[in-house]
């Protein structure tokens, strides 16, 4: 796991990103960054492009619903931005309320897997909650969806939104295994004794009640730690800052 590197999710600061992409990775690259897991790509394609080579960036995974709109323009776009692994961060909640839905969204992915290789990518889905807390004769719907996909599609498990979904993180990760390559790294404070779930409320890895180091060695083999928010209360900046600073932290950097 100390190998593992450090990325930084461009929905975090994507309203910088939208009145400046160059200023924006600049920003993300004085603060540390040299990994971005990009978002948008067939929208911000040229610019991320130019912004990614002039501030020495690399975009190893990127993420594109591939559920609406053109999936080969994703392709297209992630193979131009060198990006390797292609993930699907979003598939609607309702969808995942039955055993045999969760099964057809593994065929989806699975189609859109044999898709991407066409490319030269690999593939990969990214949870929220709502993967967690459907369950299934005592299985999440994340793990019924990975039992149901290709050995080669990645899962990139959102932490906390597994924590807040009420998952043993820890355990889930063991049971998901090596297919397990990426991981969102954010915190939560506890509130009324239990996590709290209000997106408003999310803080950089350390600041919250996490438990970070049992998650981390119950995933050994995970190549790559993301640092986002999907919301944050102060400067976002400050915030991916932080969220540096603690993860590089819980891997002893």
């Amino acid at each position: 796991m100390s190998d593992a590197t450090v990325a930084l999710q461009l929905y975090t600061i994507r309203d910088a990103v939208a009145q400046d992409v160059d200023a924006a990775l600049a920003r993300a690259a004085e603060i540390g960054f040299t990994q971005i897991e990009l978002y948008n790509i067939v929208e911000w394609r040229p610019q991320l492009e130019a912004a990614l080579a002039a501030h020495g960036l690399a975009a190893p995974t990127a993420h594109a619903p591939l559920s609406v709109g053109e999936p080969e323009r994703a392709f297209e776009a992630a193979q131009a931005l060198g990006v390797t692994t292609l993930i699907d961060p979003f598939i609607a909640p309702e969808r995942w309320t039955s055993r045999d839905e969760v099964l057809r969204i593994a065929d989806e992915l699975a189609a859109n897997a044999e898709k991407a290789r066409s490319y030269g990518l690999s593939f990969g889905y990214h949870n929220h909650n709502w993967e967690i807390e459907n369950r299934f004769d005592g299985q999440t719907a994340l793990e019924v969806l990975a039992g149901a996909l290709p050995d080669d599609v990645a899962l990139e498990v959102d932490a906390y939104w597994a924590a807040v979904g009420g998952a043993d993180v820890p355990a889930l990760l063991e049971t998901l295994g090596s297919r397990v390559r990426f991981l969102h790294i954010k915190d939560a404070p506890e509130v009324d004794g239990a996590l709290s779930k209000d997106r408003e409320d999310q803080l950089p890895a350390g600041q919250g009640a996490i438990a970070w180091q049992p998650v981390l060695e119950a995933a050994p083999q995970i190549e790559l730690l993301v640092v986002e928010f999907d919301e944050y209360r102060g400067d976002i900046f400050d915030g991916i800052a932080q969220g540096l600073a603690g993860t590089r932290a819980l891997l002893g950097a």
